[in-house]
């Protein structure tokens, strides 16, 4: 019998000292200074690295435009209803995560402890990749880039070996920047250079957000919109490369039969589900400094089609730039070849399989010229000579730091002025990732300053520790060995901690609070009654799609061991390996630490509501079946009555009037500017 709260949309909220406050001090919480700003905040939380190198790389493998129209059905269906969902719920209750769903049912308040430690968890790892885009930006400013060519060494002369056995920017990037180990078992020292970037990472995040989304807000302003400048730049530069034409084919061409795996579908969802934040508490925190009639319905939309399209443009960037790479890689192959096939003909070779074409003369031999040569006779010339296949090249998928950090710097590299490209490239994704992390660390700090008076007294100092303690939890990322434990915590820490936490979160609003209560509430705040769809698609479509999702992850976990991509100094290549024994527990106790604040909370309150003994929880039954009533719209839209409790038709007080106690929220009379209230929800 789960503990449910009165109607979620109570003006007087929660005091720092645990009492019911009127309205008036409603005023004490903070509050954007524009709607731009909001949006511009939303906007850069759900828009992050994961647009840039992993969408990009998802339609790469998955069939292209095919992919897109899944991902894009999947966004309509369950997105943007869950999205939506997560920001009312927020701007109803003006609290974090924790208070939200405590509100809801104290038995679910462990769905808002749950949120915070994968916030807690993200903020670990991803401002590490901030710190090794700072490391990039900084190695931008020399002319030529140190990735562009491999080092000689001073003891032979020659060329370094795991350089010339790989390429120059895989090299920078795994001896250079990373200087990693062959696996995780070798821990190595600290990489000291890291070790600087990750403390400026942190110190620029700390003084982003030491007063709160009064100064992180206004870095916003800068984070949140230049990122698209430069896709843009990017996108018009890259149009003009040989092969951009070739890339944007490759990335539009459909491959229908793709719907037909089960995985694809597992992947499209999850991008959904990652794009948006979902169950992370950030949503739900800069929604909560909203005013109470705002029109997050709109909000809901809007983000989500802004979020898509990045991800599009992002995709559009990527592919002009891989299809520019791939086509100089093949013209290189095939000067190589023509180069081999010449030293044949000088020996004095004739055979009727030489090429028609002036072999030369490598720039006039075009690549369906080659290509069709090669399908004729390339059977009969040896090893030596390659298929030089443009698709093979495209296909070859890089994803996440590799696309970054390699291939990308691989193709900047051959730009004329590669130093400003490069710069403005990981100054690029320095503030993709920094607005990902204000939101990150809201998730945070909100939930806790909102249900603890003490933290919320000091915000400043909260801020403080939570970044020092980010740092040095952090330090485990500046090893040798540091890039797999990076691996790990993207892949595991989260992933399944927030799925079952939205699935908790749907639960909670659709059967436990009532999703046709929560539609009165939102009607409520906007208005308007938004269509009876959300209440079907809750209920029903999100729940089922988030329990599918969480199955397919399960079932992928138990019957494929975790592995990771380590890198072979000595082979100057990457392997795939398996997680030893005691990583595994480390990767178990990630999950378990992310998903237990759940059913503790469920049996603390269990154990709570027991203590009382029987009468006591018999009256509080009695209690909650008068609780569970609609909420009347019409006696909260009359915001200029006097407060008089609302009685019902048997004599009774109505549910959402009741004397609560010192721990709930009460309907208090509404005191807005009437005029600004229209104007927002326009």
């Amino acid at each position: 019998n789960l503990y449910i709260k009165p109607p979620l949309l109570d003006l007087g909220v929660q005091g720092t000292s645990g009492g019911v406050v009127s309205s008036g001090d409603v005023d004490d919480r903070p509050a954007w200074d524009s709607k731009l700003q909001y949006v511009l905040a939303q906007v850069g939380f759900s828009v992050g690295l994961g647009n840039v190198w992993r969408f990009p790389y998802l339609c790469h493998q998955n069939g292209g435009g095919a992919f897109m129209v899944l991902y894009v059905m999947l966004l309509v269906v369950v997105g943007v209803p869950l999205f939506f969902m997560e920001l009312a719920a927020g701007q109803c209750i003006r609290q974090g995560s924790i208070g939200v769903w405590k509100h809801i049912s104290p038995k679910l308040a462990g769905i808002g402890y749950s949120s915070c430690m994968v916030c807690f968890f993200v903020a670990l790892y991803y401002n590490v990749i901030i710190a090794w885009s700072l490391f990039y930006m900084g190695n931008s400013f020399q002319y030529p880039l140190p990735w562009e060519q491999c080092p000689i060494n001073m003891t032979t002369n020659n060329t370094v070996k795991e350089c010339s056995g790989s390429s120059p920017t895989s090299y920078f990037w795994f001896r250079k920047a990373l200087d990693i180990t062959d696996s995780i078992d070798e821990s190595g020292e600290f990489n000291p250079i890291m070790t600087g970037c990750l403390l400026a990472a942190w110190a620029i995040v700390c003084l982003a957000m030491i007063n709160g989304i009064k100064s992180s807000a206004k870095v916003m302003y800068f984070s949140s919109v230049f990122p698209y400048a430069v896709l843009f730049i990017f996108l018009v530069r890259g149009l003009m490369l040989d092969g951009a034409m070739e890339g944007i084919a490759y990335m539009f061409y459909p491959k229908i039969e793709i719907w037909a795996e089960v995985q694809v579908w597992r992947q499209a969802a999850t991008q959904v589900f990652f794009a948006l934040g979902l169950g992370y508490g950030s949503v739900i925190a800069y929604s909560s400094y909203n005013p109470i009639h705002n029109n997050c319905h709109r909000d809901a939309l809007m983000v989500s089609c802004i979020n898509f399209m990045t991800s599009v443009l992002a995709s559009l960037v990527v592919f002009v730039v891989l299809g520019f790479r791939a086509k100089n890689i093949v013209l290189n192959c095939i000067t190589q070849n023509l180069g081999l096939l010449n030293d044949m003909a000088t020996h004095g070779s004739n055979h009727h399989w030489w090429p028609w074409f002036n072999m030369s003369d490598p720039a006039s031999v075009t690549i369906p010229d080659y290509r069709e040569w090669y399908h004729h006779y390339g059977s009969q010339v040896g090893t030596n000579i390659t298929d030089c296949d443009l698709d093979e090249e495209m296909s070859k998928g890089v994803e996440g730091t590799g696309l970054a950090f390699i291939a990308f710097t691989e193709a900047m590299a051959q730009f004329p002025a590669s130093p400003f490209w490069s710069t403005l490239f990981f100054l690029m994704l320095l503030n993709l990732g920094m607005s990902t992390m204000f939101g990150t660390m809201q998730g945070i700090l909100t939930p806790l300053m909102d249900n603890f008076s003490l933290l919320g007294r000091h915000r400043t100092m909260l801020t403080v520790c939570s970044c020092a303690l980010g740092f040095v939890i952090g330090l485990l990322f500046t090893q040798r060995s540091g890039n797999y434990f990076v691996t790990m915590f993207d892949d595991y820490s989260a992933t399944l901690p927030l799925i079952i936490v939205v699935v908790f979160e749907t639960f909670a609003v659709a059967w436990v609070y009532g999703a046709d209560r929560f539609l009165d509430d939102i009607e409520i705040m906007l208005k308007w009654r938004p269509p009876v769809l959300y209440k079907y698609l809750w209920k029903y479509v999100c729940l089922f799609a988030m329990v599918g999702l969480l199955a397919a992850s399960l079932l992928r976990m138990v019957f494929k061991r975790p592995t990771y991509t380590a890198w072979n100094h000595t082979t100057a290549s990457e392997t795939t390996l398996e997680y030893p024994g005691w990583a595994l527990a480390m990767l178990a106790t990630l999950i378990l630490a992310a998903t237990l604040p759940v059913p503790v909370g469920y049996f603390h309150s269990w154990l709570k509501n027991r203590g009382m003994g029987p009468e006591g929880e018999l009256a509080g039954q009695e209690i909650d079946r008068e609780r569970y009533t609609k909420c009347n719209s019409s006696d909260a839209l009359d915001s200029n009555s006097q407060h008089t409790p609302s009685v019902e038709d048997d004599g009774r007080p109505r549910a959402s009037f009741l004397p609560l106690g010192l721990d709930h929220y009460r309907l208090l009379p509404q005191q807005e500017d009437v005029e600004e209230e229209e104007e927002d929800t326009m």
